[in-house]
């Protein structure tokens, strides 16, 4: 047995002021209660909100108090994210921070969630990362999930637990829980999927087994979620498949096709180019809602 102890922190989120005090709370709170949790993950853009104008250049005051934080109670930490200013760009970027308050890595969103996240560049690099003694984790955030070309990436690096902070407050809900359950049962990893409130989403945060099994299914007002994981049962399941069956990445890694739709200038793929641009959608346009 591998355990290994992760809180998801769904706590309420304010566009309308910072939210690293409460953040530093809720930490607070959860090595209070639970003094034997290792590692603690917020929900996407849990320290400042969802406003754009909040970027700010990494590293900077944010990272710096929680890097001390971490520092403090020894704990690896993924503040969810935040709106990092780089140059004239702005990226949806996650910290990764080690129980000796060193950012081992930032993760910068691949796939904002356009048209609506209007202004956000995307990242193009991929963030796996060891935790000594115990596994590889990797990290995704929230629309990310939807393209599962980044699970499999991160997973053919060999990553154990996907961490995924979400900001989900829309309808959607309900499909992206089916998707975080179907990721886990597909890549054989365990997936925490932690969304926030209020401003920074409904809630429902979601912790899944590498078979698809929901070890907690949370609700919608503020919560601890601590979770042991046994990161030995990934290894067999990926060794041997759950239940005795199915041995996915494997099958994967022996297949006898490629895929030529992941090559940009294929022939044969048409058909993208006839979907028009990716804009919001207009009351009335042909392209509209009815």
């Amino acid at each position: 047995m591998v355990p290994f102890a992760i809180a998801g922190i769904q706590m309420n989120v304010s566009a309308a002021h910072e939210n690293v005090s409460a953040m530093r709370e809720q930490v607070y709170h959860v090595m209070a209660r639970f003094p034997w949790v290792q590692m603690v993950v917020f929900s996407e853009l849990a320290p400042f909100g969802p406003l754009i104008g909040t970027a700010q250049p990494m590293p900077g005051p944010a990272e710096e108090t929680f890097r001390g934080l971490a520092m403090d109670f020894g704990i690896w930490l993924v503040p969810g994210s935040m709106f990092e200013l780089a140059g004239d760009r702005v990226y949806n970027t996650a910290l990764v921070i080690d129980p000796h308050g060193q950012v081992v890595g930032r993760y910068r969103k691949m796939f904002p969630f356009l048209p609506y996240e209007h202004g956000i560049s995307a990242g193009t690099e991929f963030l796996a990362f060891d935790v000594p003694h115990v596994g590889r984790f990797g990290l995704s955030i929230c629309y990310d999930i939807w393209f599962p070309e980044t699970t499999r990436t991160l997973t053919a690096m060999g990553v154990e637990v996907l961490l995924h902070p979400v900001l989900t407050g829309t309808i959607d809900r309900d499909v992206e829980l089916s998707l975080a359950r179907a990721t886990a049962a597909m890549f054989q990893c365990y997936v925490f999927d932690i969304n926030g409130l209020g401003a920074g989403g409904y809630g429902r945060s979601l912790v899944v087994d590498p078979a698809g099994c929901v070890l907690h299914q949370a609700g919608t007002n503020e919560e601890l979620i601590p979770v042991e994981i046994d990161l030995q049962q990934v290894r067999r399941q990926r060794e041997v498949g759950h239940r005795g069956l199915g041995q996915v990445l494997k099958s994967f890694r022996d297949r006898s096709v490629e895929f030529p739709v992941y090559q940009r200038a294929t022939p044969g793929f048409d058909y993208l180019e006839t979907l028009g641009p990716l804009t919001t959608p207009l009351r009335g346009s042909r392209a509209g809602l009815y």
